[in-house]
């Protein structure tokens, strides 16, 4: 079938179908309350598979997912154990691990995708964009020159090379092992 016999005006436009966004603006997996438990995916991610749940690395306190709803290719999330959701609740020890964890976040992910640069942030709070405010997270965003190009700007839609599996794999298997001592 040729656009003539198609609906609408042809524009010139190319279209970059992007239904798996679909998900994320309808709100799936998202909690329905702040309790911790499985209705969290940050409390429900530690308990699956590493591949299923698209976790990156295990620490004691916290740990590091790719993000479902990622704003470029291997956005990671770290992410304490413990349901809570302010900074300044975190306890010490979690505060040096979440900030080793986000550390190496950044050396492998420069290893692995060689970006430009980043955006590291927590948004604390519905109001400042937390999209699961009861359990904090921090994002870790690799950044390329040309990235928010018209794609993102104008087009709203965000352009993933690579499936999230695939990214979650190149990731952990760069994340450096503990060593014995």
């Amino acid at each position: 079938m040729d656009a003539a016999g198609l609906a609408g005006e042809p524009d010139g436009f190319q279209r970059l179908w992007t239904p798996h966004r679909m998900a994320y603006i309808g709100g799936e997996n998202k909690p329905v309350d702040d309790a911790a438990g499985p209705g969290c995916p940050f409390c429900r991610i530690p308990t699956l598979p590493d591949d299923e749940g698209l976790v990156v690395a295990r620490g004691s306190l916290a740990f590091v997912v790719l993000n479902l709803y990622p704003y470029n290719p291997g956005h990671l999330l770290v992410c304490p154990y413990r349901h809570v959701a302010d900074y300044t609740d975190l306890t010490d020890d979690e505060v040096v691990e979440v900030a080793a964890l986000t550390q190496t976040a950044m050396r492998v992910a420069r290893d692995v995708m060689s970006p430009s640069g980043f955006n590291l942030g927590m948004n604390q709070g519905d109001v400042a964009g937390a999209g699961i405010a009861a359990h904090l997270h921090q994002h870790v965003v690799p950044r390329w020159d040309g990235d928010a190009n018209f794609l993102p700007v104008i087009g709203r839609s965000r352009a993933l090379p690579e499936l999230l599996s695939d990214t979650r794999a190149r990731l952990a298997a760069a994340w450096p092992r503990p060593t014995e001592g």
